[in-house]
């Protein structure tokens, strides 16, 4: 049974996400939450992202798929829209992430959420930033980003603030099923 995805209402997208002690990274808790949470990001259709939060827990983890990177680097797979679908997208870890720069410049982005479904608008968002965190293993890494790969790392760390994109969203819209 799939991993379900917690909506707006469930107050623990409400709620500041607690850090993990390094010593706990590589703990059976922390590989299963991660593990439910490629695997709701998966079974997903239109989501590159998710923070620990979406699906109850209320604990400092994002993932993003390697799809965002590659939408970045304008890869050739993205084009082809069959292919894209069908390809099993890697999903980058995130443990305690701490914004280390964002750029002055800004742009309004579209923006949806899979905590907040069917509803898109606009977000102003920083146009690069970096941001450092340990992976899955408790190793620090840090990773510099720009256009959809750098919005979606601040949408999910707004997750773990306890912020929904709908509280920054100008223009917001209720998509129909059609």
């Amino acid at each position: 049974m799939p991993q379900k995805i917690v909506q707006k209402e469930d107050p623990v997208l409400r709620r500041r996400a607690a850090e993990i002690p390094p010593d706990q990274i590589r703990s059976r808790k922390i590989k299963d939450t991660i593990h439910k949470m490629s695997a709701a990001l998966a079974t997903s259709h239109n989501g590159i992202g998710l923070a620990a939060p979406q699906i109850g827990a209320p604990l400092a983890i994002f993932i993003v798929s390697e799809e965002a990177r590659a939408v970045q680097k304008k890869a050739d797979i993205i084009n082809d829209e069959k292919e894209r679908r069908k390809k099993i997208w890697k999903h980058f870890v995130f443990i305690n992430p701490r914004l280390i720069k964002s750029s002055r410049k800004k742009e309004l982005m579209p923006e949806g959420c899979l905590s907040v479904d069917g509803i898109f608008g606009k977000v102003k968002r920083a146009k690069q930033v970096t941001v450092e965190a340990l992976d899955e293993n408790g190793q620090t890494f840090c990773v510099g980003a720009s256009g959809l790969f750098a919005q979606v790392l601040q949408h999910e760390m707004d997750h773990l603030d306890g912020i929904l994109f709908i509280d920054k969203a100008e223009g917001l819209e209720k998509l129909s099923n059609e």
